[in-house]
């Protein structure tokens, strides 16, 4: 294994609320957690994996792109790849998906066993290929419980940004950043001041973006020792917290839409789970 990656600890708390909010929350539609809510994570972790060399990130780049469609400014695809696929793209640096496992436990999101973080690696890897990326978040499903990974293979000239808590990070081929989804973030790139600006990802290579990424399920338990427990809705009802499962965003700015309309969300009565209101 390689040495232990350079690591970042980024602070990224909510500091942008909109009124009549004073906080925010991520409810969840599963029912395990049917009544509940979790504060988001207030700190992000970035690593740079320096052994990714630029051979490894060419192969993994000539792979990644002949799989996925992003021909429109925003775009954003998906394509899901296994270990041995990255293999064959980067033999140099195989085995990546362990080699990535290992950087992960320098973060501590699952504790010290290194099981955990081989067993989230190797649950699903995905390219992901985007042209920027407008605001939004991710917490439908089970996405409520997990925060997500990616790796930058094929970056330049871009940053990942959190419009709420005020991060504007830019990226570089190597990056390793693990963050919470249930944030509005997106790509953007420098000179447009944290904006998502389509006219800025036009047509052709200097356009797009490449990351490996891919998502680590935490535990109640694990939740609450990153100081984001779960609590019963009314705890975060009476800290005025709006509900990040049902916040829309615009796609360039990040501001939450109407959010006025959304004051009553959190309570028991509104769940997201089909047949479990009230209780």
């Amino acid at each position: 294994m390689h040495p232990p990656p350079a690591h970042r600890l980024i602070a990224t708390p909510a500091h942008a609320v909109p009124k009549p909010f004073r906080t925010f929350a991520v409810r969840s539609d599963e029912p395990c957690h049917a009544h509940d809510a979790r504060a988001p994570c207030t700190h992000a972790h970035l690593l740079h994996l320096a052994w990714l060399d630029a051979a490894s990130r060419a192969g993994l780049a000539r792979q990644g792109y002949a799989r996925v469609c992003i021909d429109t400014p925003l775009d954003v695809d998906y394509a899901t790849t296994t270990p041995a696929d990255l293999a064959l793209a980067a033999p140099r640096a195989a085995p990546l998906a362990a080699h990535i496992a290992a950087a992960l436990q320098c973060t501590g999101v699952l504790g010290d066993d290194p099981r955990g973080y081989a067993d989230s690696v190797a649950t699903r890897i995905d390219y992901l290929a985007s042209r920027g990326a407008g605001f939004h978040n991710d917490v439908s499903r089970h996405w409520s419980r997990c925060l997500f990974w990616v790796l930058a293979i094929d970056v330049a000239d871009v940053e990942f940004v959190m419009p709420h808590a005020a991060l504007r990070l830019a990226l570089s081929p190597g990056d390793l950043l693990v963050f919470d989804p249930a944030m509005a973030h997106g790509l953007c790139r420098p000179h447009d001041g944290g904006q998502a600006v389509g006219a800025s990802f036009e047509a052709g290579d200097a356009g797009r973006q490449l990351f490996l990424t891919g998502e680590i399920a935490l535990t109640d338990a694990q939740w609450a020792a990153l100081g984001s427990p779960w609590l019963p809705v009314e705890a975060h009802e009476a800290r005025g917290a709006l509900d990040l499962m049902v916040a829309e965003f615009d796609e360039r700015s990040g501001a939450v839409k109407r959010p006025a309309a959304l004051r009553h969300g959190m309570k028991r009565s509104t769940c997201h789970v089909d047949g479990a209101e009230g209780g």
